[in-house]
């Protein structure tokens, strides 16, 4: 099995799949941990029923018992008591790997040495080496791409996102801001998403898809990391884990992006009362154009300047709410005094629940968009365009490295056997 000391320390983490043959993608999917099973395991598999081409055949785990209740629970037909027991059977063409980070690098590269496709929970694995070290794996390098390994970082897939990258100006951007949270009590301080040993934290977590955002929305890697700071989990709990991380980065355009994600996030407006509560506002992405100068028209000496604001609400779930802003703040004004004549907002309001380019439906949720593309590769289909490729995902793992390095702390350590390599 490759890592028995760590199997056995979650006696209660399953594995998962998917396969295709001919006609049709047929689809096995591990469950992680209990702290998942309500959770994106869940969400990846009802996306599944409701993709024409997928099924979900088969689930992984040591405990025979729990195994069986969840595959009938889920109408899953298939159980394995082990991880490699699952990549080796035949019927299944690909995976879904939600495992802890820091065994995402060791059971993806092993489903690819099974001739498994792999769809790879976020982050893709525990830190930059990791990443250069599978998604420039000959394994996928040398197969003409016929193995697919995606990183599943489904807010990309979503129409909502899409619509939000049209509307800003890449090398205008003066400033983004991306904020995140969850309330206090959604995971327990010990939960796997806090052990060093497992590659967690708030960054690999909430955090990266905070960095997903800046990413995209500057179309670029920063050129620097200019600050970073986390709080860390209370003491007796492992110090090397941070409960919320803040960073700050220069783009090449000089535009400055900022992160706060915050796993354990209360209220703290009347503190007596909110210590238990999710703060306000809503988690939104935030991004400030420079001003754009132009002549007026039909007024000589005279010009509009307009600055150009674009708000995400709700970036993490937009199939169930979301709304994008766009506040367009005008100011006319002499052309040689700067003496301004009037000032005004425009302001609209957006919802982008499908979009025909994309494909789906209003009720698609991101994980249905995501595993829509994900058997697009598989079937060599042209999609939508929309994809997470090898070299996304390692510039990701470097930006998260980096981070944490500023902040004074260990980047996520690496537990594969050194074979594997």
């Amino acid at each position: 099995m490759g890592s028995p000391q760590l199997e056995n320390e979650f006696p209660r983490t399953t594995a998962k799949t998917i396969k295709c043959p001919s006609y049709r993608l047929i689809g096995s999917f591990q469950d992680s941990v209990p702290a998942l099973s309500q959770g994106k395991p869940i969400a990846i598999i009802n996306a599944a029923k409701t993709h024409p081409g997928v099924i979900v055949v088969a689930i992984a785990a040591r405990d025979e018992n729990r195994a069986r209740a969840y595959a009938q629970k889920h109408s899953i037909p298939n159980i394995h008591i082990s991880y490699q027991a699952l990549l080796d059977d035949p019927t299944i063409d690909a995976i879904y790997n939600p495992l802890p980070n820091g065994l995402h690098y060791e059971w993806t590269l092993k489903a690819l040495k099974a001739h498994k496709h792999v769809l790879l929970e976020k982050p893709s694995v525990s830190n930059a080496s990791e990443a250069r070290a599978l998604f420039c794996n000959p394994l996928l390098l040398d197969n003409g791409g016929s193995l697919v390994v995606l990183d599943a970082v489904h807010i990309r897939f979503h129409p909502a996102w899409q619509k939000f990258l049209t509307l800003l100006d890449p090398l205008n951007i003066a400033e983004a801001k991306s904020n995140s949270w969850f309330p206090p009590g959604i995971f327990a301080k010990d939960d796997i998403r806090f052990q060093y040993s497992l590659a967690g934290g708030c960054l690999m977590d909430l955090g990266s898809y905070n960095i997903q955002t800046l990413r995209q929305a500057f179309g670029c890697e920063p050129t620097e990391c200019m600050s970073a700071t986390a709080r860390l989990m209370p003491d007796g709990f492992d110090q090397d884990i941070d409960q919320a991380f803040t960073a700050s980065w220069r783009f090449p355009n000089g535009g400055i992006g900022t992160i706060h994600a915050d796993s354990q996030a209360a209220g703290k407006y009347l503190p007596w009362l909110t210590n238990y509560l999710p703060p306000l506002p809503s988690p939104k992405f935030e991004v400030r154009h420079r001003e754009v100068v132009v002549p007026h028209p039909d007024m000589p000496g005279m010009e509009t300047a307009t600055a150009k604001t674009v708000v995400f609400w709700d970036v993490l779930a937009p199939s169930l709410w979301h709304r994008i802003d766009v506040i367009e703040s005008h100011t006319l004004r002499s052309a040689t005094t700067g003496q301004v004549q009037k000032k005004w907002t425009d302001t609209q309001y957006l919802k982008h629940y499908s979009d025909d380019s994309i494909g789906g439906d209003a009720s698609w949720t991101t994980y249905r968009h995501q595993l829509e593309q994900f058997v697009n590769k598989i079937r060599g289909r042209p999609g939508s365009g929309v994809w997470v490729d090898g070299e996304d995902s390692i510039r990701q793992m470097e930006m998260i490295d980096g981070a944490y390095q500023k902040a004074g702390m260990r980047i996520r350590p690496s537990i594969t056997p050194a074979e594997l390599y």
